[in-house]
């Protein structure tokens, strides 16, 4: 399995190499997307790796000196994290450096995570708060400067959203 979802993550180009090569323009390659995951570009992989394990319950799905993909308890979601010297380049995106992305984490109780990431001696960026828009939530920092923000849904209160919404 490993050699396949390896395989699998060197091999993105030739599926638009075969996308493009299609006689058909009507039919696509792609029928449906099995899973989307983000990966991250890291110097901290051990670190990072374990920050996900430790506090959010992820689990290593496929592990390689320079790759690892982990998934959410439940095993329905997925994100990965790549050392920035991995053997696979070119091309790769730089480092992340932690601006202009965060990463959602839903759960079903924000307050009783909270509690325990608390416990656990987790620095806590952000402290939990029911949001006007719907969200009990709370925020942390990952190693690489990622902003997790792990919410919950609740009712919004019922003034926040009519002013936002497109008619």
């Amino acid at each position: 399995m490993k050699k396949i979802i390896l395989a699998s993550l060197l091999s993105v180009t030739s599926i638009a190499a075969v996308a493009q090569q299609s006689s058909n323009k009507n039919l696509s390659p792609m029928k449906s997307i099995d899973q989307i995951y983000t990966v991250f570009i890291t110097n901290k992989l051990d670190e990072t790796v374990k920050f996900y394990e430790s506090y959010f319950g992820f689990t290593k799905l496929f592990e390689s000196t320079f790759f690892v993909l982990l998934q959410s308890p439940g095993n329905q979601h997925c994100v990965a994290f790549m050392d920035e010297q991995h053997p696979t380049a070119p091309p790769t995106p730089a480092r992340f450096n932690g601006s202009g992305s965060f990463l959602t984490l839903e759960v079903s109780d924000a307050a009783a995570l909270f509690s325990e990431i608390k416990k656990q001696g987790l620095k806590i960026d952000y402290a939990l708060k029911d949001e006007a828009w719907g969200q009990r939530r709370f925020g942390v920092v990952d190693p690489n400067g990622l902003w997790v923000d792990v919410v919950q849904q609740i009712e919004p209160q019922e003034e926040f959203w009519p002013k936002y919404m497109k008619e």
